[in-house]
């Protein structure tokens, strides 16, 4: 036969918990579920207390839940600590299970040099590229720029010339 168990809140009231589930999944009618006390409000299945408590229950609940967060959290990160601490023993139980950790190190090491030596040249790379570009650009540029101060220098020298040339034309 099996034994029922119950809930602190079901156990508080004095019924089992297999009961209050039945009772939930058979849908009883609202009338059934309804109080006589005509000042408390009925429960709907998914409220779990009654909507009137009196000072004392409700100063248990926040007391109960003061001590259990604590507790709850000191367990999880006990639980965190001893699975990490058989890990890290049954990485290094033995020497060459140390050894072998050692060699997953040292090529996690090598592929991350070799990722930044990677990057490092693809930079290098860009910034050359773009450094002979800029060269050639200003190559073009200076180029222009003596081109157009020879045609200049050329005007201004015959320039007199051809003042000459004319004010004789016009004599």
């Amino acid at each position: 036969m099996a034994t029922t168990t119950t809930s602190p809140r079901s156990a508080k009231a004095g019924k089992p918990a297999a009961k209050t589930s039945a009772v939930r999944r058979t849908g009883s009618s609202a009338r059934a579920r309804q109080s006589t006390n005509p000042k408390v409000r009925t429960r709907s299945p998914h409220q779990a207390r009654p909507t009137t408590k009196n000072t004392v229950d409700v100063f248990g609940d926040y007391t109960e839940r003061a001590v259990l967060i604590p507790v709850g959290a000191a367990l999880i990160a006990r639980d965190r600590v001893v699975s990490t601490v058989n890990h890290a023993i049954s990485s290094y139980s033995s020497t060459t299970k140390a050894q072998a950790q050692l060699r997953r190190f040292e090529r996690r090491g090598a592929t991350a040099r070799n990722r930044l030596e990677r990057e490092v040249r693809k930079a290098r790379v860009r910034v050359e590229r773009e450094l002979r570009q800029r060269r050639r650009e200003l190559k073009k540029t200076v180029t222009s720029l003596e081109e157009r101060r020879d045609a200049v220098a050329k005007n201004v020298t015959e320039l007199p010339n051809r003042v000459q040339e004319r004010i004789l034309d016009l004599v």
